[in-house]
């Protein structure tokens, strides 16, 4: 019997990276890694990575369920930036959990006391952590967006496949069995056919300032380590974290920060499984001049044949000066399905309501149960269709928002007017446009001087993932990886 155990794969790991440097561990050893498998007795032990922002909610997660009975340990945690780590162990140590602290991921994927990870660092570091991490014999539960880009996202696909890991996408609407209820209710015709699955970002986002020139980096922060598959650049922005959410180097935009989750819930209504076979963008980032570079204003439009899927992002407020946001249909953070007979409004992450053609409310569902617990079971379980939120799922929603950025990314400032013709003959797509310009003047930003971006409408063949006659637009689909921070381009 020729098996590779949890051991081996420690013993050549800890061989292969005996000098100082730190290469790439999970390459050519891990590649038979099979993981061990969790009895129904014992306990699971978990390490977060990365815990500045959402990991703090991991780690409760993971504390509470334990508290409630659940066989799971939080044995370690990873973070580049020594203060917030000495900040967690601290907060722990008050608790009563003590764990082992580490810098690197690779140095926590020698520990065999590790059987997941729950990752919720920057995006650009969602694929490479959940990759190597599969590829030592781990499960993983990883944040959204899944991905940086769409070949990071199939990567993680086929190497959950590969080396037969269980892996959780953090779109935690998916554990709502009261959103689970309403899309089988709607799928099965009680409100007639969809006519259009719509997700709201209306997020106030204000302005993060602008920097005369390269600004220093934190100190207790491993830079190298925190950039990763990114670009190791300057520090061109006031503050580090966080804000790398409007840079294209690390984030995604409100789309793929807040606004995957909704977009995730209208392909759930839909029924898709593919991307969408025609996209296009309108938007900008408005209102301000800052150091961001991704839209505050967008509206995303994913032509799929049964019904589209329209995206729509907001962060400036409902008009100058007001400390509130716009509402659609009696949601600001949310999703609504249109269909024949009505129209559902999905509000948060564990509830739908169900409304006729006349507004009025004729059905509710609601519940939810812990993302987090649910990976657990599949964990045990080893079966993949125990999860609420494969891997899968998490990619094709992710993937929405990156070909929908791409729109943006390749187009070009253009008048109303010139927007109005390219979107001529999308009914959905004017009047949300017609929506943002009036959203826009409320907010005293006149396009006509600071003009939209108008998106290149783009093809693609869904079931591989490439666009058609695009060759810029098909080398966005991935990026130029900083080694050793190399995600495969074939795992």
């Amino acid at each position: 019997m020729n098996a590779f155990t949890r051991r081996t794969f420690l013993t050549r790991s800890l061989l292969t990276v005996a000098s100082a440097s730190l290469a790439p561990v999970f390459t050519s050893c891990a590649t038979r890694a099979a993981g061990r498998t969790v009895r129904a007795n014992e306990e699971i032990g978990v390490a977060v990575v990365g815990f500045h922002g959402r990991g703090m909610d991991h780690i409760k997660s993971l504390l509470d369920l334990r508290a409630k009975g659940e066989k799971v340990r939080l044995v370690a945690l990873c973070e580049v930036d020594s203060k917030v780590m000495d900040s967690a162990t601290k907060m722990l140590a008050g608790k009563g959990v003590t764990v082992k602290g580490y810098t690197d991921i690779r140095r926590l994927l020698e520990n065999s006391e590790v059987d997941a990870l729950s990752i919720a660092t920057p995006n650009h570091w969602h694929a490479l952590g959940t990759i190597w991490a599969v590829q030592s014999g781990r499960d993983v539960y990883v944040e959204k967006p899944v991905s940086h880009n769409v070949s990071e996202g199939r990567r993680s696909v086929e190497a959950a496949r590969k080396y037969r890991r269980i892996v959780q996408a953090g779109t935690q609407s998916r554990s709502s069995y009261g959103i689970r209820e309403a899309v089988a209710w709607i799928q099965a015709g009680n409100l007639g056919k969809i006519v259009l699955a719509r997700g709201l970002c209306y997020k106030r986002r204000p302005s993060i300032g602008k920097v005369d020139g390269p600004q220093p980096i934190p100190p207790g922060i491993d830079y190298d380590l925190w950039c990763g598959p990114a670009p190791k650049g300057p520090l061109m922005r006031k503050n580090l974290h966080y804000d790398w959410h409007w840079v294209w180097p690390t984030g995604c935009g409100d789309v793929g920060n807040q606004g995957i989750h909704q977009m995730d819930i209208a392909r759930w209504f839909l029924g898709e499984q593919e991307l969408s076979p025609r996209i296009m963008s309108v938007g900008g980032r408005l209102g301000y001049v800052d150091d961001g570079e991704t839209p505050n204003t967008q509206v995303i439009f994913h032509d799929y044949p049964k019904a589209p899927l329209l995206f729509e992002v907001r962060g400036l407020p409902e008009r100058t000066g007001s400390n509130k946001m716009d509402k659609f249909m009696g949601g600001s953070i949310c999703a609504i399905v249109h269909c024949e007979g009505g129209h559902v409004l999905v509000p948060d992450y564990h509830s739908a309501i169900v409304f006729d053609r006349e507004g009025k409310e004729i059905r509710r569902f609601q519940g939810a149960d812990d993302h987090h617990a649910n990976f657990l079971k599949a964990v045990r379980s080893r079966k993949v269709s125990d999860l609420n939120a494969d891997i899968l799922q998490g990619h094709i929603s992710s993937a929405l928002c990156h070909t929908g950025n791409i729109s943006h990314r390749l187009g070009a400032m253009k008048s109303p007017g010139e927007i109005r013709e390219a979107i001529r003959g999308e009914p959905d797509a004017e009047n949300s446009f017609q929506r943002m310009l009036d959203h826009l003047q409320a907010n005293d930003v006149d396009v006509n001087t600071t003009p939209l971006t108008l998106g290149v409408p783009l093809k693609m063949e869904s079931r591989r993932e490439v666009f058609l006659g695009n060759p810029q637009a098909n080398q966005m689909l991935t990026r130029n990886y900083r080694a050793p921070f190399v995600v495969p381009a074939k795992v």
